[in-house]
């Protein structure tokens, strides 16, 4: 082989190879990028998240103690009325009477 041709392979070989580590450089800088931006917005979603669970946990604690409340005073009405029922029917009657 000749010089020239020497020279032209060693340059296509150092072509190669500075495209190919300026690729991966500019691949590696934009995996980075890219990581970091989900990183940000995963941490600003989280907070959002957080704050909205929060909110809805305290709204649900509140309806479940109004509905525990409600639910107590209709038992305590249903059982004022059963025993109300039971006072104006009496005592059972017998279909077989005692005679002496």
């Amino acid at each position: 082989m000749t010089t020239e041709t020497w020279t032209i392979v060693v340059s296509a070989i150092g072509i190669v190879l500075t495209l190919g580590a300026s690729l991966f450089a500019a691949g590696a800088w934009m995996i980075r990028r890219i990581g970091d931006r989900i990183d940000a917005v995963d941490e600003k979603l989280s907070t959002r998240i957080d704050a909205v669970d929060e909110k809805l946990s305290t709204r649900i604690d509140a309806v479940d103690e109004k509905l525990s409340s409600r639910i107590d005073a209709v038992a305590a009405d249903v059982t004022d009325l059963k025993i109300s029922v039971a006072r104006l029917e009496g005592p059972p009657r017998h279909l077989l009477t005692a005679s002496r």
